[in-house]
């Protein structure tokens, strides 16, 4: 191979390894900073969304605004060594009373509970009351009766640093938006 060559073909395999080298610099920008690719690891959240489905999140949700009632959010577990992320509904928000009778929730001591339809079976138990944390949130996952949420944890609130993104749709095995409800 002549000179020439060799260098022609060691442009080509710089070119290549700066668009590589750009695509991944991209790819992690994109993951570290614009979403949360994340798998659901347990049926807390079923039917809303199901064990092992793969949940597109948006970091960028909370940019400017705070998580809102009813918002599925994924956050970093601090209550244990699991990695995982998980991910719940948020019921319950900062300065709020929440109290849960009969496996209904109650907001600053509301006569009407909080809408449930979207969970799944008839929730049954009791919490409470408690004042949520300035910064803190309360979640529950939507199979409220199989969920390890909030109202089991050592340390019941969500900090607000700890919450990574809004769950946005599912794109495996089905894709499906993961509708927001008011």
């Amino acid at each position: 191979m002549d000179k020439e060559k060799k260098q022609r073909v060691k442009a080509e395999l710089l070119s290549w390894g700066k668009t590589l080298a750009f695509a991944l610099g991209l790819a992690l920008a994109f993951n570290n900073f614009i979403v949360v690719n994340a798998s659901i690891p347990s049926g807390s959240m079923e039917t809303t969304v199901n064990t092992g489905d793969r949940v597109m999140c948006s970091r960028m949700a909370y940019l400017n605004s705070d998580p809102e009632r009813f918002d599925i959010i994924v956050f970093r577990n601090h209550n244990g060594d699991d990695p995982k992320h998980l991910f719940k509904r948020v019921i319950g928000l900062p300065g709020e009373l929440l109290e849960i009778r009969e496996g209904k929730v109650y907001i600053d001591g509301a006569e009407e509970p909080l809408r449930d339809d979207f969970v799944s079976g008839d929730p049954i138990g009791y919490y409470g009351p408690c004042v949520i944390p300035e910064n803190c949130y309360f979640v529950m996952g939507d199979n409220r009766n199989s969920s390890y949420d909030s109202r089991y944890w050592p340390d019941p609130f969500v900090p607000r640093e700890n919450i990574l993104g809004k769950a946005v749709f599912t794109y495996y095995p089905n894709v499906h938006l993961l509708e927001d409800i008011e």
